[in-house]
């Protein structure tokens, strides 16, 4: 009986030592860390600050160490160079192909910071080119005497969320700005507000629509979210005067964090 489990147990290890050899080494390449480079150039790039100190006081980090590193929109098979408290350089050995950001950019009326930063979070995660903070006649006073200040902090948002979710770029986000200022705005591809309201023009309908008339090309979308409560009337009226075209996500009244990520997933249907 010993003896047949032990020929059980080689056969085993004669199978199994390949094929572990094999997933070791896929998943080495698929887990492998990535960092967003702060400086670059043609053949090296350097992460400063806090990213520096994390990779080499929590990770010790040492040269030789392979990464993933995006630079100027790309992502590059890299190796640590030089590691210093404040600062690790790293040479780049080859591009990464990467997949590009969906060409949305997410208007976004400003409501409740905790709820807010959720959704920045996850629209980065989902690919979301720019989102455009504003202040609508609904959003809270002090939300937005406090918006400016709290730019920086969904920035870095945002950074976290791209490396964490491995983008090879970080999403645009803007100052904010009344919401007048947005929907007067030059436009620079199709813009859309998701309205109440709307009952018979669905945003599927109109990103269907949009994709057929680029033919070979990708349409570039803007999309509007309101505030808790909704737009006030004279914001129907703003929109409808600009030309942006009202559409709705379903029968179901959606929280502003919600109706961003519901929109987007139906975005990534159409485009990616």
């Amino acid at each position: 009986m010993g003896v047949i489990v032990e020929e059980a147990r080689l056969r085993r290890e004669q199978f199994a030592g390949p094929a572990k050899l094999y997933w070791e080494g896929s998943h080495n390449e698929m887990t492998r860390r990535r960092w967003i480079a702060d400086h670059w150039d043609e053949a090296t790039a350097t992460i400063v600050g806090a990213q520096a100190e994390h990779m080499t006081r929590v990770l010790r980090t040492q040269p030789g160490t392979e990464v993933d590193v995006v630079a100027g929109g790309h992502v590059f098979h890299a190796e640590v160079a030089a590691v210093a408290p404040d600062e690790v350089r790293f040479n780049l050995i080859s591009e990464v192909e990467a997949d590009p950001a969906l060409p949305v950019t997410l208007a976004v009326s400003i409501y409740k910071f905790d709820h807010m930063e959720w959704a920045i979070e996850k629209a980065t995660e989902l690919g979301v080119a720019a989102i455009a903070p504003m202040i609508a006649r609904r959003t809270e006073k002090h939300l937005a005497q406090a918006a400016e200040k709290r730019a920086e902090r969904w920035r870095r948002i945002a950074h976290e969320a791209a490396k964490q979710s491995r983008r090879s770029d970080i999403p645009m986000i803007h100052d904010p700005v009344p919401l007048t200022q947005r929907v007067r705005a030059a436009a620079k591809g199709i813009r859309i507000v998701l309205a109440e309201q709307e009952r018979s023009t669905t945003l599927r309908t109109v990103i269907e629509e949009a994709v057929v008339a680029a033919q070979n090309e990708t349409p570039t979308l803007e999309i509007a979210i309101g505030p808790e409560g909704g737009w006030a009337p004279e914001e129907e009226a703003l929109f409808d005067a600009n030309s942006w075209r009202a559409a709705s996500l379903g029968p179901r009244i959606l929280r502003a964090e919600t109706a961003a990520i519901a929109a987007l997933s139906v975005v990534a249907s159409f485009l990616e």
